[in-house]
């Protein structure tokens, strides 16, 4: 996102909402693009690529977590997702669909603001600095440390902002419990249990894409009492 606005995509089927939202967002300095439902977004998505998706859950025909688990197939964009049910077990169900935040309505703009910033910092190729990359291997999987970047073999891993956020606080620390707490405040989220659940949900979807046997992970480990662990080879 350096020197240029990142280039959100907003999907709501509620048309206040959708035109509130790009007027306030353009305000802010991004280029914004609306889409009334999945079906509009996938047009939309096949012929542009965006920094950041705000996708509304409850919609009509195909609703926002079925496109999010299917834009999880090919994409690695950020997935900010916007639902009327703000309980722990419908936040949980987001996540495991590949969102990276979740926010429930209502709620005030300046939030979103707040939360699309972070997801965007959290990105790869966002730090500063020229120094030589730092590999990571844990097996057949290569982590590039500088650049955010995951490779199994020749072929790329596709990362979230959250997964690649996690990997950096690990990666920072090989080897060195970080417990869920902490792992919550590095990620900016709110403190809380249900944050820290949400934490072990996103855990078990990066252990899907570095482990051979996830239910047995090899790299990333679970320390009882302390927290996780990455532990490269």
């Amino acid at each position: 996102m350096t020197g240029t606005a990142a280039h959100l995509l907003i999907v709501d089927d509620d048309e206040r909402i959708r035109e509130l939202l790009k007027k306030f967002l353009m305000r802010n300095g991004f280029l914004v693009t609306a889409a009334r439902d999945a079906e509009h977004a996938r047009r939309v998505l096949a012929g542009l690529d965006f920094d950041l998706i705000v996708l509304d859950v409850m919609m009509p025909g195909e609703d926002g977590l079925s496109l999010t688990r299917s834009l999880r197939e090919t994409r690695a964009t950020p997935i900010l997702l916007l639902t009327a049910r703000g309980e722990t077990e419908n936040r949980i169900a987001g996540l495991e669909a590949g969102a990276d935040d979740y926010l429930p309505k209502p709620f005030e703009p300046r939030e979103l603001l707040l939360r699309i910033n972070a997801i965007l910092r959290r990105m790869p190729g966002m730090s500063e600095g020229d120094t030589a990359p730092k590999i990571l291997h844990l097996g057949p999987i290569r982590y590039d440390v500088e650049r955010g970047e995951m490779w199994r073999g020749e072929e790329p891993v596709r990362l979230t902002a959250t997964e690649s956020q996690l990997m950096r606080i690990f990666s920072a620390r090989p080897n060195e419990p970080v417990s869920r707490a902490r792992l919550v405040e590095d990620l900016g989220r709110d403190k809380g249990q249900a944050q820290e659940r949400a934490v072990d949900v996103q855990i078990t979807r990066l252990r899907r894409k570095i482990e051979a046997d996830p239910k047995q992970p090899r790299y990333l480990q679970t320390v009882r009492g302390e927290g996780y662990m990455l532990s490269p080879d």
